[in-house]
């Protein structure tokens, strides 16, 4: 028999089963990667490097719906905003992906650039180096935080009749639908406000530092 015309295997179908096991099971093996796909284990470890391999795949599967260009919108703030909204839909749409991409380096090229434009954006706006990643953390935590919290129930406080808590009762009462989108941009609005008060001290400090060294 001739060759198919069609591989069989190639990684993006790869990464794009692994997906599918996790959003319906929570987790994946090669093996079970394999039986869906219809080949054999061996022919996947092939084409990677084990289950971190895999995850990488699967990593970069669900940033496919994250839009890079929203790192162009505008001024720093702005465009991390704008990235950090794309970034918590894309993982709201995978969320038993979540914990274990969280829990596991990131090592996927096409990731990894967008890390780093976010990165050079930082350093472009005037923070220094060692606050780079402590600010990328952050926006993380939120952003992948939301994402769970999306998938949550709609109730997540139940007050039962034999328990007193009628602040919280009055405040679950008057809380609308959106609490989730509501808490997000809560929470990404005072991060940013942080971040910018951040850089108006290094501005203000490097300022007082030249105005300094002018009258020394």
């Amino acid at each position: 028999m001739g060759r198919p015309r069609k591989a069989l295997l190639d990684r993006r179908r790869i990464g794009r089963t692994a997906l599918e096991l996790v959003d319906e099971t929570g987790d994946f093996t090669v093996p079970e990667i394999a039986r869906r796909l219809g080949v054999q284990t061996a022919s996947v470890y092939h084409h990677v490097d084990g289950r971190a391999g895999v995850i990488e795949l699967l990593r970069d599967q669900v940033v496919d719906d994250l839009d890079p260009a929203a790192l162009d919108e505008g001024p720093w703030d702005v465009a991390l905003q704008a990235w950090a909204r794309s970034y918590r839909a894309a993982f709201a749409a995978h969320p038993r992906a979540v914990s274990m991409l969280m829990t596991t380096p990131v090592r996927a090229p096409r990731v990894i650039r967008q890390y780093d434009r976010v990165a050079a954006l930082l350093l472009d706006a005037g923070f220094a180096p060692e606050l780079v990643m402590p600010v990328v953390t952050g926006l993380d935590n939120i952003v992948l935080g939301s994402a769970l919290d999306m998938s949550a129930p709609e109730v997540m406080w139940v007050v039962g009749a034999d328990v007193e808590a009628p602040h919280l009762g009055a405040a679950l009462a008057a809380t609308g639908a959106d609490r989730a989108d509501r808490a997000f941009e809560l929470t990404l609005a005072g991060f940013l406000a942080y971040c910018r008060a951040l850089l108006a001290c290094a501005g203000s400090a490097a300022g007082s530092g030249e105005g300094a060294a002018r009258e020394g």
